[in-house]
């Protein structure tokens, strides 16, 4: 009769187990499962816990048959009131936890943890945790589990887990109660998804401390929950395809010099090959060129903007050794304020480049001419068409192109040369200008209009003055920014305009259009003159000069004195003094009051330069010219010949 009711008591006690929970009756064995239709066995290791001592619940590490772990508020528990299967298992209290201080290297499948109370102690909770970076940090397995039996049973717990793991029993009630643990089995992995292969990084290296960037794997086998590791610590990662990830590295990441390992994990997967990624040291700067690289003893100050490589946001050019205030705008481009102290005296000046963490670049040296006690350099450009149509704005031109340098040779002309030397209908401005000891030379058609090239001949930092006479043609965007920082780094600018509609060449563009596109369109500064060209045509003798203008250089100097200026459908400007408050007026409309409209010529100064402005080409047309041309005596009329010798001289800060 005990026998029978023993017997139904125990039927009732195994009918009763939850479905994640077996009753311990022998030590766990290898298990065989069914995957695709395809058996196979898993290799699965168990920790029986029979082997190591730990009599208190002071935390230390035991080595068992598996390996190290480390006990927590955790004995090991050899008593009768001990659950086990042998003769010892772990014994947790409080909030104890019981750590494997080594990974299983083929991951897990499933992992079952043998559970039960302690003696008489009143049931308690623990959890399952594991990790997949060495226990950098854990994530929990399943759910929470409730030990109420003294007897032994079985929590099963799926992971699914490729490559090493390590493995956590935490107690989680926090009370005095007791849990046992026995026979932990972990049943490796194998996963069906594919390790994902990194091939090639973009970039493969940075300079140290150049700041967050985007980085880009390439490879095969990505998944969209893959995910980029930086020495073993994921990135946050865009999936792009299955060849291709991006990941955002933090400035932090390359703050060091040294070799970084990059992987790809997928989860289920084992972690991909690792590519090297270097931080390398900040790379010595390099100087190929700058721009101006020259200027006279006693000039003004100036702009040297520098080109190269391996310049950064700390880099710092120098001159003699003393660092300038110096502006980053690119890895290849700094540009830096030159004082005009510094070239008070001539010479040469060692510039160089410095950058934190880095050695000194190349020094290249900037000379400083002796002060000029000789003539100044004239270019006058062609490249615009100035003999357009009915046309002839050249000093000089054989068969009915204008060369470089005028025919016969500047320096065969005496003091009686007749101004028809020269074929053009300015060659007698470029005649006087030789007479008086100064050079001119002509921009080609096929010219570029360049500041600080160092490949072009007649690039402008080697003229004191670019005129310009009607242009017909539109300055492009690099010609703008040349004219531009030639006038502002000392240039003079020679601007002569004609009424509006005069568009010679049939392009859509006439000279008021030309000159008021390079004023206010262009990527220096916004009508960096301080005037705007009207949209008129006008015809007169205007004898409405300056009042009180007899220190005026333009009007009153060495050339003589200024009285008329003679129009023949010739435009007005209008003065912008807020714009630059340099501006002046120097000649206006008959009957007009002399204030900021109606200016028939001015003048400005914008940075260390000069700029005059005449609103008509006829008063400089000397009436001979190449043939067919239907042109015009202006030259020698009126005062146009000291107006304009002096606005030549001023430009060039002659006089």
């Amino acid at each position: 009769m005990k026998y029978l009711l023993l017997s139904g008591f125990m039927f009732f006690i195994f009918s009763c187990q939850k479905n994640d929970t077996t009753i311990l009756n022998n030590r766990i064995q290898p298990k065989t499962i069914s995957e695709n239709n395809s058996a196979r066995t898993l290799a699965t290791i168990v920790e029986n816990f029979e082997t190591g001592t730990k009599a208190s619940y002071a935390t230390a590490s035991v080595t068992f048959s598996t390996g190290s772990w480390t006990l927590n508020d955790a004995l090991v528990g050899n008593t009768a009131s001990d659950p086990k299967n042998g003769i010892q298992s772990v014994r947790i209290r409080n909030s104890g936890v019981l750590s494997s201080n080594f990974d299983f290297a083929n991951g897990a499948s499933t992992v079952s943890v043998a559970h039960g109370k302690y003696g008489t102690d009143a049931a308690g909770t623990w959890q399952l945790w594991y990790s997949t970076n060495g226990g950098t940090s854990y994530v929990q397995a399943g759910s929470t589990i409730n030990t109420n039996t003294t007897m032994l049973q079985i929590a099963t717990f799926t992971i699914n887990i490729a490559g090493n793991i390590r493995l956590q029993l935490r107690k989680t009630d926090a009370g005095t109660n007791r849990i046992n643990f026995d026979d932990i089995s972990v049943a490796s992995y194998v996963s069906t998804i594919a390790t994902p292969v990194a091939t090639s990084l973009s970039p493969a290296s940075k300079i140290v401390g150049s700041g967050a960037f985007t980085l880009n794997v390439f490879g095969n086998s990505f998944a969209a929950n893959s995910v980029v590791n930086w020495n073993g610590v994921a990135l946050t990662t865009t999936f792009i395809s299955s060849t291709s990830l991006s990941a955002a590295v933090p400035a932090t990441n390359i703050a060091t010099i040294g070799i970084d390992s990059i992987s790809v994990s997928t989860t289920g997967a084992p972690r991909s090959n690792a590519l090297v990624f270097e931080v390398q040291a900040t790379p010595t700067p390099v100087i190929s060129t700058f721009s101006p690289t020259s200027a006279n003893a006693g000039g003004s100050a100036f702009t040297l903007s520098v080109s190269g490589s391996n310049f950064t946001n700390s880099s710092i050019v120098n001159w003699n050794g003393v660092a300038l205030a110096t502006s980053f705008i690119s890895s290849s481009s700094l540009s830096a304020s030159v004082t005009s102290s510094l070239i008070a005296t001539a010479g040469t000046a060692g510039v160089t480049v410095s950058t934190t963490g880095s050695a000194t670049s190349n020094t290249v040296n900037f000379i400083i001419n002796a002060a000029s006690t000789t003539g100044k350099r004239f270019l006058f450009d062609a490249t615009k068409a100035e003999n357009a149509g009915n046309a002839d704005w050249l000093i000089d031109q054989d068969n009915g192109t204008a060369q470089r340098t005028p025919t016969p040779v500047q320096s065969t002309i005496t003091t009686t040369t007749s101004e028809t030397y020269w074929t053009g209908a300015i060659s007698s401005w470029g005649i006087a200008l030789a007479k008086a000891g100064h050079t001119v030379e002509t921009l080609p058609s096929n010219g570029s209009i360049t500041y600080g090239s160092t490949t072009n001949a007649q690039d402008l930092s080697k003229y004191d003055v670019f005129v310009v006479d009607e242009p017909n043609k539109v300055f492009s965007a690099n010609e703008k920014t040349a004219i531009l920082n030639f006038v502002k780094n000392g240039g003079g600018l020679f601007m002569v305009s004609d009424h509006t509609g005069s568009d010679r060449n049939s392009d859509g563009w006439d000279s008021p259009a030309i000159w008021n596109d390079l004023m206010t369109n262009n990527t220096v500064q916004n009508n960096p003159f301080g005037f705007s060209i009207d949209l008129v045509n006008l015809s007169q003798v205007a004898s409405n000069v300056l009042t009180n203008s007899g220190t005026n250089k333009i009007l009153n100097g060495t050339a003589g004195s200024v009285s008329k200026l003679q129009f023949s459908n010739g435009t007005t400007a209008t003065l912008l003094p807020t714009a630059n408050s340099s501006v002046q007026g120097l000649i206006w409309k008959n009957s007009t009051t002399q204030n900021t409209a109606n200016v028939l010529a001015a003048s400005s100064v914008y940075g260390s330069g000069r700029v005059f402005f005449v609103g008509d080409s006829s008063p400089m047309d000397d009436g001979t010219g190449a043939s067919g041309n239907n042109l015009f005596v202006g030259w020698p009329l009126y005062s146009h010949t000291q107006l304009f010798m002096n606005a030549s001289l001023w430009l060039a800060k002659a006089q």
